[in-house]
């Protein structure tokens, strides 16, 4: 089982042909995803070759999905077009937007995440690493080749905690992993996640990845208090931060008491979250739960 992501999702890439959208084009294609088409106007009717595998480009992301089939988009454009191609995915009708760009105005995020969510699609991103079934599908930059499939849950506002905790798990292995960006306005919370985890019948354990600023990890601790039976491990990034700086991710500023990692932790160890110190003292806690079940 998988949320989100599954083996048989029909994924295109808005900005196949530029760069970036070629790298991780290719990267995806050797994970296993089905990838059906790139999207760009310019580039309507010709196809890229992959491997020796050729990849058809729309014009459109309606194009692509009346030729394809596709239920999935990932968004590899720059931060000024990113909004106008969310909406167009939303006004095709895709289920799924995968928005890698980083950068983006904090106005176009809540512009386009609102738009998508009134046209019944789901937002995962901005400014993410987007998110991996292992050995099914991978939507996004998160290595393919480091962890498998298993039965612990992953979600994270950090991409790079989030490589870390599936290589250091990664005898465990993850049903999905879902990196929901860091930036101040995100499609998919750690609310959306729990709830999807929580009704997956293979995830036994929930890993929550947070970090300074906003409550976004608060509301998340009184979700699991009212709704998750499932156990959860946490992490909290940025115990070090300084007042007032931001750090990494736009959203990982801490403004007085107002976000700090030491708040999110009690939190969560109030709903009863096992919360590690570190990523590795996180991993082990993961494996004891798993073992001892408590």
């Amino acid at each position: 089982m998988a949320v989100f992501l599954t083996k048989e999702s029909k994924v295109l890439v808005q900005g196949m042909t530029g760069g970036e959208g070629m790298k991780h084009t290719r990267r995806m294609l050797a994970a296993g995803t089905n990838i059906v088409g790139g999207v760009n106007p310019r580039k309507a009717g010709q196809s890229v070759d992959f491997d020796e595998r050729a990849v058809p480009v729309f014009g459109s992301v309606a194009e692509g999905m009346r030729a394809t089939g596709a239920d999935v988009t990932v968004v590899f454009v720059p931060p000024a077009f990113a909004k106008s191609a969310v909406v167009e995915a939303a006004d095709a009708g895709i289920g799924l937007a995968v928005v890698i760009t980083e950068g983006i105005p904090v106005h176009d995020s809540v512009a386009f995440t609102s738009y998508a969510k009134g046209k019944g699609t789901r937002i995962i991103g901005p400014n993410c690493p987007g998110l991996i079934t292992p050995g099914q599908s991978n939507a996004g930059i998160i290595p393919a080749d480091i962890t498998r499939s298993g039965r612990v849950g992953l979600v994270s506002k950090s991409g790079t905690l989030t490589y870390q905790l599936m290589y250091e798990l990664r005898d465990i292995g993850f049903s999905t992993c879902v990196g929901i960006g860091g930036d101040p306005v995100v499609g998919t919370t750690h609310i959306d996640c729990l709830a999807a985890f929580q009704d997956d019948p293979d995830t036994e354990l929930i890993v929550l990845i947070g970090e300074i600023g906003g409550d976004a990890e608060e509301r998340a601790a009184a979700y699991i208090r009212d709704h998750v039976t499932k156990p959860v491990v946490g992490y909290i990034a940025g115990f070090t931060a300084p007042e007032g700086k931001t750090m990494g991710h736009a959203g990982a500023i801490v403004s007085g008491s107002s976000g700090t990692a030491q708040a999110k932790k009690e939190a969560l160890e109030a709903v009863g979250v096992k919360v590690g110190n570190t990523p590795t003292e996180t991993a082990r806690l993961v494996l004891a739960r798993l073992e001892t079940g408590a």
